[in-house]
């Protein structure tokens, strides 16, 4: 029996693996069966050669669990080790500068694994003793025992074992005996190895047996040695995309469309990339695309490997170029993985050009579900937005679909304003917003329906875009003569006075509530207009609406959602609410206007055309007290208008349709509205 020290530079390695790697101790059977499936896979090769010209036979990596012994075991019948390869590659480690290095990356397993080769080494983690027992596959080898407890000593001596290979025995320590039962096992076989290009099987295959699960004969492997993404693309058929996209997410809808990447220079890259249905909410959907490299499973977190919209992708991707034991901060930084990130949004936009083209009927009818990864996309890549512009989609009220260019060329003729500029008009939600979508296409206009989650933001970026030319307004924005003006407005002929009236009464009969605001404007409009609108402010509503996808607007998603009342001066129910008015309070109000206006006059013979700061001190007293005086007038004058609106079901019912309209009545308000319309009829 031979004894001596592991080679390393400093004193124990073993307590900084348990230490630093503990919290990512799992990956300890990845390491092992990879290196199972290397021995094996270096044995096919020296087979293939002519090196080795014994026979193969079955060459299955086996994982077993022995619970009365505490160990777990996994064999091969790869190459195997002399004794000397023993020495060179488990006995002499290199780990030069290993203190300065492991605080470095203290939180980090895979990158100190990944970086001294330590893989085998990862099986100290959850094991008080490790021992190989392995033959080399050369001629007239013999089997060599290795053990170690844990410490820098060693034992290796000669042992019995017939067959070529390697098994590695973990004697399990008590913190992890979790790792001898069944179900973790095969948890973590299905996590990391289940598409490993050597069969691995974990014991035998177990059945029903009167009432009871007993073991048959047959190996239990776990892994497809052959995945979709491994074959070439010209062998497969859509049935064998939609099996292998099961095969990944056994729960999940059948996918949209696929994209089989099959690169091999100026790197090596394969996989199949699936656009899924998404639901609702976009962060939910991410990492689910799995990482491998030569086909052991690395990652399914792969920001910095594909840009961040792709991230809503599901499926495969497996580059040897991206190492198996590899940081984060190493994938965002290495100059290799950008060539790929950028290599796979072309080939995404490739292949999305190809299905447009070639099946746009069945593209089309996908739209709303694709919808959100192109404009997700075009608002973070731009060099992604500028393929995409020939296949993304605008989709009207009718539900019909326009590239960008078909839907300028349609809008060009009818929809520019009188200062030539294009207006797309929108709305969001097709029922609630049906009278505002008439009343465009009653003008030849087409609307748009922009009802995503990310729209309000790629709205904002398309009219960034166009450098001022273009307008995008929600249809319910102003008046459909004010979004697209063809013409100045027409001025306004009510006296300031009627215009006082009516913003103190509509003022009055409006909602008082902390999350609206609402302000009272006149426009001259055609009769055939509505008395009454409520226009919700484009650019506060857009900004709100942004707030609820994007940190760092929150200061809008507080504020109160901003409303403009428009009365139409040209109507004649405005007209005779007016006279109304007129009848029932000028016997009040005119009295108090001429007061208001002595009291201005007073005011401004005092001022004289001096600032207030530069008046005497009883000047500024009197001006004071005029001032004080006609607050108060003013007060008392409110209070006639605000009593008549309370009392004027005319003008009540106006607010309320325009409320209704928005969707904006709704409780005690909405049934007193029912009720004074049955009583009115």
């Amino acid at each position: 029996m031979q004894k001596g020290n592991i080679g390393v530079t400093t004193d124990n390695i073993f307590p900084v693996i348990k230490k630093f790697l503990y919290s990512d101790h799992e990956i300890f059977l990845r390491e092992l069966v990879s290196n199972a499936v290397d021995a094996t896979q270096k044995l096919k090769t020296f087979a293939s050669v002519g090196e080795f010209k014994g026979e193969l036979g079955d060459v299955t990596v086996n994982v077993n669990i022995d619970k009365d012994k505490g160990t777990l075991t996994i064999s091969d019948r790869g190459i195997g080790m002399t004794e000397e390869e023993i020495e060179k590659y488990i006995n002499q480690i290199a780990f030069s500068g290993a203190e300065e290095f492991l605080e470095k990356y203290k939180n980090d397993a895979n990158a100190i694994i990944g970086h001294f080769g330590l893989g085998f080494y990862s099986s100290f983690m959850v094991s008080k003793r490790v021992d190989i027992i392995t033959k080399s596959f050369k001629e007239g080898a013999k089997a060599v025992k290795w053990s170690c407890d844990g410490s820098p000593e060693y034992t290796m001596e000669d042992a019995e074992k017939a067959d070529r290979g390697t098994d590695i025995v973990l004697h399990i320590d008590d913190e992890n005996k979790e790792f001898l039962e069944d179900h973790k096992i095969t948890e973590l076989l299905n996590k990391y190895c289940k598409f490993l290009p050597v069969p691995v099987a974990f014991g035998k295959k177990k059945e029903w047996k009167d009432g009871k699960q007993v073991e048959t004969g047959e190996l239990n492997v776990i892994n497809n040695t052959t995945p979709a993404w491994t074959r070439k693309p010209a062998d497969l058929k859509d049935e064998d995309y939609q099996k292998f996209y099961r095969e990944l997410y056994p729960m999940a809808d059948d996918p949209l469309f696929y994209i089989h990447l099959n690169v091999d220079f100026p790197f090596n890259l394969t996989g199949i990339l699936y656009f899924p249905k998404i639901k609702n909410n976009i962060e939910v959907q991410k990492n689910k695309i799995q990482l491998y490299c030569n086909q052991v499973f690395v990652t399914d977190s792969v920001e910095g490997i594909v840009p961040d919209f792709l991230t809503l992708l599901h499926g495969v991707i497996d580059s040897p170029d991206i190492p198996l034991n590899v940081s984060r901060s190493y994938l965002q930084s290495d100059s290799n993985v950008k060539k790929i990130s950028s290599h796979i949004t072309k080939k995404v936009a490739d292949r999305l050009q190809d299905i447009f083209k070639q099946q746009r009927p069945d593209y089309e009818a996908k739209w709303d579900d694709l919808k959100i990864f192109i404009v997700y996309g075009m608002l973070t890549d731009e060099k992604f937005a500028e393929r995409a512009e020939s296949f993304a989609l605008l989709k009207n009220v009718d539900g019909k679909y326009f590239t960008f260019e078909e839907y300028k060329t349609l809008i060009e003729p009818n929809q520019k304003d009188k200062d030539g500029n294009l207006v797309y008009l929108y709305a969001t939600d097709k029922e609630a917003q049906h009278t505002y979508i008439e009343a465009a296409k009653s003008k030849g206009y087409d609307v748009l329906m922009m009802d995503g989650m990310l729209d309000s933001h790629f709205i904002s970026r398309l009219e960034q875009k166009s450098e001022g030319k273009v307008r995008y307004a929600r249809v319910d924005a102003d008046v459909i003569d004010k979004l697209i003006m063809k013409e100045d407005a027409k001025k306004v002929d009510l006296p300031n006075e009627a215009q006082n009236a009516l913003i103190d009464m509509f003022n009055s009969q409006l909602p008082n509530d902390n999350k609206k605001s609402f302000v009272i404007t006149f426009e001259n409009l055609s009769a055939d207009n509505l008395p009454v609108y409520i226009m919700q402010n484009e650019f506060m509503r857009r900004m709100k609406e942004m707030s609820a996808t994007q940190s760092g607007m929150n200061f809008y998603g507080d504020m109160p959602d901003s409303y403009n009342l428009v009365v139409n001066a040209a109507h004649p129910l405005i007209g005779r609410l007016l006279k109304d008015e007129e009848a029932a309070c000028g016997e009040k109000v005119n009295p108090l206007v001429a007061k208001l206006d002595e009291l201005s006059k007073k005011r401004a013979d005092l001022m004289g055309d001096k600032k207030e700061s530069d008046l005497p001190d009883p000047v500024k007293e009197e001006v004071k007290k005029l001032d004080e005086e006609t607050k108060k007038v003013r007060d008392e004058k409110k209070d006639v208008y605000v009593k008549y609106a309370s009392e004027s079901k005319s003008l009540r019912q106006l607010v309320d349709l325009a409320l209704l309209s928005n969707n904006l009545l709704k409780g005690e308000a909405l049934s007193a509205f029912i009720k004074r319309s049955v009583e009115m009829m």
